[in-house]
């Protein structure tokens, strides 16, 4: 699907010169002198790389089409997550460099959505919150109000994140799965 430069958002992804890229910076900037323009800053969702390009207010870009499908964790090997789709049963497997850091939030039979362009997997979605069990913690320090101290604990998974002083270990905790922050204990 064509888009004007000035509809460029960040996070999309574009189908540009032979690749797949996705938008992590965009700025529209109109010069005193000359016509408007949109600053782009891409990443190569397939070689990882980063590129700098100008659009042209005029020019036209293709928005890459994905497909968004449900699929449920089954398990892991040296470099890949298997995921089954829980109404045709059908397999898939995933490479773990393309899910990356939310590999380790991943649980038996838990459902993300995975997005597909060309038939190919690109990006897997977790849910928004995911329960995790606190393996160790820090001891609270005495004297530090509630309120604005955080002490570092690992997670059941390997995962560090800040939790307030009640915490203990043993505790299951909701984690937030897009900036791995303490939600709430269980």
């Amino acid at each position: 699907m064509k888009i004007n430069a000035g509809e460029i958002r960040v996070g999309m992804l574009l189908e540009y010169k032979d690749d797949l890229w996705q938008v992590l910076k965009t700025q529209h900037v109109k010069p005193g002198k000359g016509g408007a323009f949109a600053q782009v800053e891409m990443k190569s969702v397939n070689k990882g790389t980063k590129l700098n390009e100008r659009f042209r207010s005029s020019e036209t870009v293709e928005k890459a089409s994905l497909e968004e499908t449900n699929f449920n964790y089954l398990y892991e090997d040296d470099q890949n997550y298997f995921f089954m789709n829980p109404k045709s049963f059908d397999q898939i497997e995933i490479k773990k460099y393309i899910v990356g850091e939310k590999g380790k939030l991943l649980t038996e039979n838990l459902e993300v959505s995975v997005s597909f362009h060309n038939e190919v997997a690109i990006s897997i979605e977790l849910p928004n919150q995911v329960t995790c069990l606190i393996e160790s913690t820090d001891a609270a320090l005495k004297g530090q109000t509630a309120s604005s101290s955080y002490k570092p604990a690992t997670l059941d998974n390997g995962l560090n994140i800040q939790v307030p002083p009640f915490i203990e270990a043993g505790d299951k905790v909701i984690v937030d799965t897009r900036n791995l922050e303490y939600v709430k204990k269980i």
